[in-house]
């Protein structure tokens, strides 16, 4: 279908539809979906998150005296991306500034999406290009919604995230979409973080300082899945109360502090890209 392009190698298969370049179905060598299949709890697989991650407060961008309402995320998943290239392996997906999203975010930007099959791991690259002439302040984050529980006769408290290395460092929290000044104690023990729906029952638990860069997610008889990342300085973890879904989120930036209302280029955590510029951020999710 022109709105989708498969990748397929054997031991993966991924589909991406151009709305938003999602990835919206990965597939194990069995045929297992791992994702999330979008219900409408939260209709969504894996949204690309772009200009901002998260919220801002009262949804407001400001800049030079001028106000521009962005509301979470951004814009970017639910804007077409174009295609750039298709191939049994690999596509890549583009989206640039243009007079709507001027109304929102008054910067030129080029963003380009590539997703990659390697034997049994999907890479996605993010390239965020500046061809303005002012420098461009951004955000961007990857939000994969993986099944959870990854197969039905298995409980979800049976699952773990197992992280690359110890995480002691507290970690964040949000109030009302914003992040609240005070870090709270990791519920992660060691390198061991036990899943439960009640650790989102205050929305998403945030690691603004990860040490690991990569994490698995399973359990006794399930697939394991092993996200990592390179230039995310920031991860995400979420589920919705009620929704069969874990998202494991690498961020470059998170929601507005509460008590920050300034200038968006001052934002904490933004990638400050000077004109002619490029910044790359990638992540892989492997099958082990």
């Amino acid at each position: 279908m022109k709105d989708r392009h498969v990748l397929e190698n054997g031991y993966l298969s991924a589909t991406i539809k151009a709305e938003g370049a999602e990835l919206c179905s990965l597939r194990d060598a069995e045929d297992e979906e791992l994702l999330w299949g979008a219900e409408p709890i939260w209709p969504r697989h894996s949204p690309v998150l772009f200009p901002i991650v998260g919220r801002l407060k009262g949804d407001t961008l400001r800049h030079r005296g001028h106000a521009y309402r962005m509301t979470q995320h951004g814009f970017a998943r639910d804007r077409r991306f174009a295609w750039l290239q298709r191939s049994t392996t690999t596509c890549r997906l583009a989206l640039h500034d243009d007079p709507e999203t001027r109304t929102h975010y008054p910067f030129a930007f080029r963003f380009e999406i590539t997703y990659a099959l390697s034997d049994d791991a999907l890479e996605i690259t993010y390239t965020i290009g500046n061809p303005g002439r002012e420098t461009l302040p951004a955000s961007a984050g990857a939000h994969p919604a993986f099944r959870w529980p990854l197969a039905d006769d298995v409980e979800k408290q049976a699952h773990l995230l197992e992280f690359e290395a110890a995480e002691p460092e507290p970690i964040r929290r949000l109030k009302d979409g914003l992040l609240t000044p005070t870090p709270r104690p990791t519920p992660i023990q060691g390198h061991t973080l036990h899943l439960d729906p009640a650790l989102f029952a205050a929305d998403a638990v945030i690691l603004d300082q990860p040490v690991s860069r990569s994490v698995r997610y399973g359990a006794p008889g399930t697939p394991t899945i092993e996200l990592s990342w390179e230039g995310f300085p920031q991860l995400g973890i979420w589920s919705r109360q009620g929704g069969d879904f874990l998202c494991i989120e690498p961020w470059h930036g998170t929601a507005s502090p509460e008590d920050f209302d300034g200038e968006f280029a001052d934002k904490p955590g933004l990638m400050l890209i000077p004109p002619g510029e490029k910044r790359t951020l990638l992540y892989r999710i492997r099958i082990c």
